[in-house]
């Protein structure tokens, strides 16, 4: 075999979280791998959404918790300190350097080409180099895709001429704008707009629909951040949309925003988070007889149906079942096993700690929102549940009455909502709302994946005084309920 023809077991592209976790997994498992990335191992969430993100935010949303404690209050009174903030985000973000991602590659025996990877027909990979050259490499089991997504624009004339903000120019920002406009009402719009209000920035947040913030989940929980952010000083328009743009003076110039009812703003950024799209444009797909820029279409083992011979799989946001981060890894150690025992011909009916595992259980599927407040769901909404016709008892209850949460804030304002499956008695649905909720979402995400009987949940009793005490006040007001 020459040095531009390689042959291996499993070939892996794309180096984010998905794909690192798929390739060491099928290495684990004892086959040959290979991963390709033409950007920085360790993908988006390392360094252009999770990490810096959440590295912004954690100073801001520190500030509002202290400033909620009595005798703090005084001591944070001032701006926050936007040099040092920015010095934590890159530190977090380990200043856009992958060393450490190769050095983990390299401890787990998965090698490594760097180029822009393409499909070239079934289990056949080609890389163009940077230096030039090409490398073709033969999958002899499986080719798993992890490519991600990329921002989707709205379609307006002369966008990119006004040099737009994505969630990458966000998180890695070396300036605070005077006004930064930010369009979407989705989870990079609240988080970026929450971190630069409170960096510096005047924030005007434009929102298409009239059916708030955060509309994918629970109404109130978009009600209470949109209250956060008009209380913080921001601009919440909502049912209005952007029909133009424009720099003013070239490339350093203000940007003129053109909305549907006439009116205009101007802003010194703008940043654009409509949504994401599929990183699948130039990946060869249709060289194996599927759409360029589609959606990759999985079954529940993560292998893309529709092709021959079942070696396609895909994992993370480009399957577009759950773009969240620890999802896709999710994914990817289900697959990672599923390739594993389907190359050595073992069976996939052992799902003890997920090996050989061959479907995934998507009941549970938790997310955070790191806001002022933060918002934390796991689950079904009601909106859901109604849509599925599922039966629910819908149980809430005002966190901030929790004796835990009376000593984590004065004035702490807060809201839990339970779905109980009124047929099994199981809990199907958990949001909660307020500063420190992030740390009960696991035990929301452990009762929903468990099935757990809402009566046996009598017997896990949370210590006092802790905001973990709402899950007792929660089933309290179900049984009280039942009992008419």
């Amino acid at each position: 075999m020459d040095g531009t023809s390689r042959a291996y077991d499993v070939v892996v592209l794309g180096a984010g979280p998905a794909g690192e976790n798929l390739a060491e997994r099928t290495r684990a498992a004892g086959l040959t791998t290979v991963i390709v990335e033409n950007e920085l191992l360790g993908g988006e969430c390392s360094f252009w959404a999770c990490e810096p993100s959440k590295a912004l935010l954690r100073p801001v949303v520190a500030r509002a918790d202290a400033r909620r404690v009595p005798g703090l209050r005084r001591a944070v009174e001032g701006p926050l300190d936007v040099p040092a903030v920015f010095a934590y985000r890159d530190k977090m973000s380990a200043y856009w350097q992958d060393d450490d991602q190769v050095d983990w590659l390299d401890s787990v025996s998965v090698d490594l080409v760097r180029g822009y990877g393409r499909l070239d027909g079934p289990r056949q990979v080609v890389v163009d180099l940077a230096d030039g050259g090409s490398v073709r490499l033969t999958a002899r089991h499986a080719v798993g895709v992890s490519t991600g997504t990329v921002t989707a624009f709205p379609d307006l004339p002369g966008l990119e001429r006004v040099r737009p903000w994505t969630n990458r120019d966000a998180t890695a920002a070396r300036h605070v704008p005077d006004r930064l406009v930010v369009v979407g009402g989705g989870v990079v719009a609240v988080e970026m707009a929450t971190a630069f209000q409170a960096l510096g920035s005047q924030v005007t947040l434009l929102v298409r629909g009239d059916k708030g913030l955060l509309n994918r989940m629970e109404p109130f929980a978009g009600e209470m951040v949109a209250d956060a952010l008009r209380a913080a000083g921001a601009d919440l328009r909502f049912g209005t949309s952007v029909t133009a743009v424009a720099r003013e003076d070239g490339a350093d110039g203000p940007v003129h925003v053109t909305l549907d009812d006439g009116s205009s703003l101007v802003g010194d950024e703008i940043l654009f988070a409509t949504g994401r799209a599929p990183h699948t444009t130039d990946i060869g797909l249709e060289t194996v007889g599927l759409s360029p820029g589609d959606w990759l279409t999985v079954d529940d083992s993560y292998r893309v149906t529709d092709i021959a011979d079942g070696w396609l799989y895909a994992v993370g946001d480009v399957n577009h079942r759950a773009l969240m981060t620890h999802q896709g890894k999710y994914q990817a150690r289900i697959a990672g096993a599923v390739i594993g025992a389907r190359a050595k011909g073992e069976p996939l009916d052992d799902g003890r700690w997920g090996r050989h595992a061959s479907t995934a259980d998507s009941a549970a599927v938790p997310q955070v929102v790191f806001s002022e407040p933060e918002v934390t769901s796991v689950g079904l909404t009601t909106r859901e549940a109604e849509q599925t016709g599922r039966r629910v008892d819908v149980v809430d209850y005002d966190i901030g009455r929790v004796a835990g949460a009376v000593q984590y804030a004065d004035g702490y304002r807060g809201r839990a909502r339970v779905l109980i499956d009124t047929d099994r008695g199981t809990v199907v649905g958990v949001t909660f709302v307020g500063p420190g909720t992030q740390e009960l979402l696991y035990s929301a995400t452990v009762v929903i994946a468990s099935e757990t009987p809402a009566e046996r949940l009598w017997h896990a009793v949370p210590a006092f005084p802790t905001i973990s005490e709402v899950w007792l006040r929660v089933l309290e007001t179900y049984r009280d309920r039942a009992r008419g």
